[in-house]
């Protein structure tokens, strides 16, 4: 058996340093073999930068996947070619810098992570569902364990591509809306499925940005400058089980860690 961790986007400095405090007591609780983190959103709310990268990494998370924020921090273009474990949404268009694939060795086998971002609500870029096609063709001759995060803004959009890679991937995992859904399971064919896993941030502000920024802008539909809200945080995640030699989905189980929903060793 195979275990995965991911960590639903990780939303500036409180995000952070949730990140910092409980992930050494999530990996001494769970075992997981392979940790993944959504970071598009790491630096300030919007981008990664490479410190931020780095320091993930060092903290033992094996691959960091990002988003439509992905280029928001100018430093990503001087080191996202060299970032082994940073992914990109696989279907921007030929050229883009970066990488939408990369292969996590495990005690089990390897792991094959995938970005990919969906067009509902976002930019037009290129179709997510024919490059999963394509990565999953490529990543089944190396292993059968296959973790997909989808970016995407509509939940139809997400179902579709659960439904699409059922039998085909071992999870799908969504992210981009910042709000942990309850409709984690395992389709039929043994994909493990989460419309979104939810954010790793503020937990009294809106979707991680400070609230009265947020509010004034829907008040007066005036230009806004938003900032991170400080203050109480909180981490979401799921933890899926996987079966190393067919690459299904046994179990996915969600992880909510805030002052309503508290950590228990």
């Amino acid at each position: 058996m195979m275990r995965i961790l991911f960590i639903g986007d990780v939303v500036g400095s409180p995000g952070q340093k949730m990140v910092e405090h409980y992930l050494p007591k999530l990996k001494e609780k769970h075992r997981p073999d392979v940790v993944i983190i959504n970071g598009e959103n790491a630096a300030g709310g919007k981008g990664i930068t490479e410190a931020i990268y780095r320091s993930l990494l060092a903290q033992g998370v094996h691959a960091v996947t990002l988003g439509n924020h992905a280029w928001d921090k100018r430093d990503i273009f001087e080191f996202i070619d060299q970032a082994k474990s940073l992914i990109r949404p696989a279907n921007y268009p030929l050229g883009t810098p970066g990488k939408g694939i990369v292969y996590v060795p495990a005690e089990h086998g390897e792991v094959a992570v995938i970005n990919l971002q969906g067009r509902a609500f976002l930019p037009a870029i290129d179709c997510p569902f024919q490059k999963a096609d394509e990565l999953i063709a490529a990543a089944s001759a190396r292993t059968p364990v296959i973790i997909v995060d989808f970016h995407a803004e509509a939940t139809s959009e997400k179902q579709a591509m659960g439904w699409y890679l059922d039998g085909r991937v071992s999870a799908v995992i969504g992210t981009h809306t910042h709000v942990q859904t309850a409709d984690h399971r395992i389709l039929p064919k043994g994909t493990a499925y989460i419309t979104d896993v939810g954010m790793t941030g503020s937990y009294d502000g809106i979707l991680g940005v400070d609230r009265e920024a947020v509010l004034r802008k829907f008040l007066t539909g005036l230009p806004v400058r938003f900032g991170i809200k400080e203050g109480r945080s909180q981490l979401n995640a799921v933890l899926v089980d996987i079966d190393a030699k067919s690459g299904r989905a046994l179990c996915i189980e969600r992880l909510m860690i805030n002052d309503d929903h508290p950590y228990f060793e």
